[in-house]
């Protein structure tokens, strides 16, 4: 392959927990010439193909560094997200949804070839009565009670718009279920169960009983099996949306036995009661939108992904879980400011 035919990929929120995944990807990946991660504090990790570069996508003023970043590019892969503050939607809303427009004007603005965007699980309206897998055509509503799944339904609208008025540019939308890997844990301890929460207590032997909720399924991919997507994503002629997941579909009694706990039955109402006491106080950083949310959420198939983009997870969702609890307990973290290790704090 000739020099001029690799690709110069751009990745926002590149020192997250799937862009540094993804980075790491895109290295070994002899079609990609080189990669500029785009975050908001520059990281000390150190890649051979990899060049780092500043910018706060909540900021107008820094439109036209944005724009300077994205014009030579052959692909951009948009994965930057903020889950907090949760007490203060108009700030996620600023980042998440405003700066999201951002990069896809300055994309349009640029006429950049591939577009591939990080959806979720939680753009999709509430699945079926009888919990069959949906298929990438379902609704893509969110649950309208939390911030997050509201972002991202509003932005399947957005990319809806993009897609009619930029045919130019091939689309891509990547729904993962819940991403873990063991480098992230402390920042998903510090984002979901507060930075005082010991990442010690995540132990089967301090967990005798695990409550059971009525409704409680969800999806998990190990973070490094949702990258090989994304960088699929970049380089096979495909648009449209993909969900990825890996098997099996955790729920209580996976979680049970990932504890080696007893499951029992505890009403939803209740422990939506202590969350939501706990997130007023300021104790929980999880809101009760989001914990109605999760309890909404459709199981996913992925065939789509699996035939046209010849993906699969290489680790199955318990497995990933597992790193997710390793990593909690250990302080597992990585070499940017988001994934910073800790066990406590």
């Amino acid at each position: 392959m000739n020099t001029s035919d690799r690709l110069h990929v751009v990745v926002t929120g590149a020192t997250g927990n799937v862009g540094t995944s993804l980075v790491r990807a895109l290295e070994r990946e002899p079609r990609v010439a080189s990669v500029l991660g785009l975050s908001r504090r520059r990281p000390g990790l150190t890649l051979a193909k990899t060049e780092w570069a500043e910018v706060d996508l909540s900021l107008e003023g820094d439109e036209p560094r944005l724009a300077q970043y994205v014009a030579d590019a052959d692909a951009v892969v948009h994965l930057a997200w903020r889950f907090q503050p949760t007490h203060d939607p108009v700030a996620t809303w600023r980042t998440n949804v405003l700066g999201s427009v951002r990069v896809f004007d300055a994309v349009a603005a640029a006429r950049v070839p591939v577009l591939v965007a990080a959806s979720s699980v939680g753009a999709y309206s509430p699945g079926p009565g009888n919990g069959a897998p949906v298929s990438e055509s379902w609704p893509t509503h969110g649950w309208p009670g939390a911030a997050y799944t509201r972002e991202k339904a509003y932005l399947e609208r957005v990319l809806d718009t993009f897609e009619r008025d930029h045919p130019q540019t091939r689309v891509v939308r990547l729904r993962p279920g819940f991403l873990f890997k063991e480098e992230s844990a402390s920042e998903q301890r510090r984002i979901f169960a507060g930075r005082w929460f010991p990442g010690q207590l995540f132990r089967p032997e301090l967990l005798p009983l695990l409550p059971e909720l009525h409704g409680l399924r969800f999806q998990v991919l190990h973070t490094d099996d949702a990258a090989e997507a994304y960088r699929l994503a970049l380089l096979r002629d495909v648009r449209g949306a993909f969900n990825v997941a890996a098997d099996p579909v955790v729920d209580a009694g996976t979680l049970a036995a990932l504890f080696d706990a007893r499951p029992v039955k505890v009403p939803n109402a209740a422990v939506r009661g202590v969350l939501a006491a706990a997130w007023r106080m300021r104790v929980a950083p999880a809101s009760p939108g989001l914990f109605d949310a999760v309890l909404h959420l459709p199981v996913m198939a992925t065939e789509r992904a699996r035939r046209e983009l010849d993906w699969a997870p290489t680790r199955t969702s318990v497995e990933a879980l597992e790193a997710f609890l390793r990593g909690a307990r250990e302080g597992g973290g990585d070499a940017t400011e988001p994934l910073a290790g800790r066990r406590f704090g």
